[in-house]
């Protein structure tokens, strides 16, 4: 990724014989205009009379009375802040339509019988390309075989995986609990077990007289630099405030709350390793905690791994332009958008499939339930696929003895064959299945 250029100090600009230009500029601007960073402002071509600089004052004063000040702060003791342009209300609007709310939602999602196979299917997801962010080298059909079979992770990278799988489990049990410095480490721990080189680092910040761990590019040039390790139990105690909605009197709409919470931890960087799998963690965290209980069928990650220079440069530019967060806040809620997007293609996708599997079942689907189904409908597109017990069990949320007795159901029907299977079984599609299925 390459570093952006930091802005110049618009108040410089302030000159009496400048001041007149900007002045009238800025009146003209409004929360219409995209929210350019200086690094993509300096390419373009200024308004007539005023320089590129002049311009970019003009457009910080414009921004300076739409500036919400936050209760935390950066590295020089400057509270960070944000602005609502229209950009960003738009992105609020749509994640509150869709995340927080039954209406419009997929009766997949809502049906207490069929929600949690898209809940584990999509923390799998979210397990596989986190890892994969911070440089697992897995395929997703190898790591999903794994967490859908229980198989112990064989390398360095499967069990960054199998931690963030766990991870995110704990996470939608702890939607209710409030945040605090301790609830982070146990995050992190979880995040990070048996993956560290040194495993004591594991859930407990940085400390005083450790070497402070650096956020570097591919050619060692530093991008960021935390705050000393002096400071972190007092900067995570005010996040924790802060996410818990206890530290400020001004009102910060949810979801923004929860963008903020994932660029401070990221920001604060107080574990060895980790921290961008902890702070994707506490972003889902707070979105849950907050009532975004869709947010549980929402891979952000997979989004985040093909754009991975646009991430990290929407973090640089609001460290680097006075902590103004709108960047970051802009950047997140495009992610958002976009998988609140693929989510309603994806339902709407296997509402169809399933749809299509009961016509094709025709009487037979009275004798089935919908975890039965589901398995018939995988089967007839993986003709060589192998379902445990544990596999099924764990798709679907339930107890082995449920997923036993589903696959002997299925078995008992001719649809699956039984065979060896390690000390266990597995059950296969029957070769005939879709002939069978017709009868």
């Amino acid at each position: 990724m390459k570093k952006p250029r930091q802005p110049p100090a618009w108040t410089d600009r302030l000159r009496p014989e400048s001041l007149p230009l900007i002045l009238g500029m800025q009146s003209t601007l409004s929360p219409a205009d995209r929210y350019l960073p200086w690094d993509e402002l300096r390419w373009r071509i200024p308004p007539e009379g005023l320089g590129h600089e002049d311009w970019w004052a003009a457009v910080k004063l414009a921004r300076a009375g739409m500036r919400r000040d936050l209760p935390l702060t950066d590295v020089t003791g400057r509270s960070f802040g944000y602005a609502l342009p229209d950009e960003v209300l738009r992105g609020v609007e749509t994640v509150n339509r869709h995340l927080s709310g039954q209406i419009g939602a997929s009766a997949l999602v809502t049906n207490e019988n069929t929600r949690d196979r898209y809940i584990v299917s999509s923390l799998i997801e979210e397990a596989i390309t986190s890892s994969q962010l911070e440089g697992a080298a897995t395929t997703r059909q190898v790591a999903k075989e794994m967490l859908r079979t229980g198989r112990k992770p064989r390398t360095h990278d499967e069990r960054m995986i199998v931690n963030n799988f766990h991870a995110m489990r704990r996470i939608g049990e702890l939607r209710h609990t409030p945040l605090s410095p301790g609830l982070v480490c146990e995050i992190h721990r979880t995040v990070t077990a048996d993956t560290l080189a040194n495993p004591a680092s594991a859930g407990r910040f940085q400390l005083p007289g450790e070497q402070r761990v650096l956020v570097s590019d591919n050619y060692g040039d530093v991008l960021h630099t935390p705050p000393p390790a002096e400071e972190l139990p007092e900067r995570l105690a005010r996040l924790c405030d802060f996410a818990n909605a206890v530290s400020e009197t001004t009102y910060v709409p949810p979801v923004i709350r929860a963008i903020i919470v994932h660029f401070m931890l990221a920001y604060d960087h107080p574990f060895e390793d980790g921290n961008g799998r902890t702070a994707r963690a506490l972003f889902y965290w707070s979105m849950l905690n907050q009532g975004y209980w869709l947010t549980e069928f929402l891979s952000i990650s997979r989004l985040l791994k093909p754009a991975p220079a646009r991430h990290g440069r929407s973090f640089l530019h609001s460290e680097y332009d006075e902590g103004d967060l709108t960047y970051f806040i802009i950047f997140q809620l495009e992610i958002l958008q976009r998988a609140i997007e693929d989510l309603h293609t994806y339902l709407d996708r296997k509402a169809a499939e399933t749809q299509e599997m009961y016509q094709a079942l025709s009487g037979k689907a009275s004798e089935l339930n919908h975890r039965q189904v589901a398995v018939l409908q995988h089967a007839i597109k993986h003709p060589g696929a192998l379902y445990t017990v544990t596999s099924h069990a764990t798709s679907h949320n339930v107890t082995p003895q449920t997923a036993r007795t589903d696959l002997r159901g299925l078995e008992d029907r001719g649809l699956l064959i039984r065979s060896p299977h390690g000390r266990g079984h597995a059950w296969s599609p029957a070769p005939d299945l879709c002939r069978r299925l017709s009868d």
